[in-house]
């Protein structure tokens, strides 16, 4: 009845102590980071495609799962935002509200496909669209697409992208059309026609927002945003 050998029955428990002591410490180690709130208001310096600086203020708002930008930069100008990762991508136009102006905020997986995230002004939620890269060599070239409005209806398209100076240009199947950059491992485009700039920013560590902006006309400025 009593055949447990203690020898054995030590170096276990001592095995378990020390998976139960070190444990805590690989978890806090391997955790991931939690996301950084990026709403609320922003000291905003830049330049401009020819070079001119510039300097106003940003506040960012959460709508539902996007969020809205309001600047004033000498001008004011107002978009739509939303998240993919370290990547916020941003449509705006000038003026008090960005109607007709949209977004998405790709992430360019290991096998070339665009894994996106977008939205419209204007609507308090994001779809979704995953574009798989069919031809082409690099980010251009033509892809099928596949992706979920904000209402949960499913939907599917043609993509092509080309390079346009700095930017990328892209048509989508559904008479879309619009311009993005690329920072890391993420494009960022503004669609809805000339009227509706885009900027890719970068969330960095300390909360600030390093970004890169341009329109239809292919030139791009830079923005950096420092929250108050």
């Amino acid at each position: 009845m009593q055949s447990r050998n203690p020898f054995i029955a030590i170096p276990v428990l001592f095995i378990l102590l020390i998976v139960i002591i070190a444990s805590p410490a690989a978890s806090q180690d391997h955790a991931p980071d939690s996301p950084i709130n990026v709403e609320g208001r922003y000291r905003v310096s830049g330049t401009n495609p020819n070079g001119d600086p510039y300097a106003g203020s940003l506040e960012v708002i959460t709508q539902g799962n996007v969020y809205e930008f309001r600047w004033n930069a000498g001008r004011q100008y107002n978009g739509i935002g939303v998240r993919n990762g370290k990547v916020i991508a941003v449509a705006f136009a000038n003026g008090s509200d960005g109607s007709g102006c949209g977004v998405i905020d790709y992430k360019i997986m290991s096998d070339g496909t665009l894994d996106g995230i977008w939205g419209n002004w204007g609507t308090n939620a994001s779809g979704t669209e995953r574009a798989k890269h069919v031809s082409g060599r690099g980010i251009e070239g033509d892809y099928e697409a596949a992706g979920t409005n904000p209402s949960g209806t499913r939907y599917q398209l043609k993509l092509s992208v080309q390079a346009a100076g700095r930017a990328y240009k892209f048509v989508w199947s559904n008479n879309s059309q619009g311009f993005g950059i690329r920072v890391g491992d993420n494009i960022a485009v503004g669609f809805g026609g000339e009227q509706c700039g885009f900027v890719a920013y970068e969330v960095m560590p300390d909360g600030s927002l390093d970004g890169v902006w341009g329109g239809a006309g292919q030139q791009t400025g830079t923005e950096k945003a420092t929250k108050q």
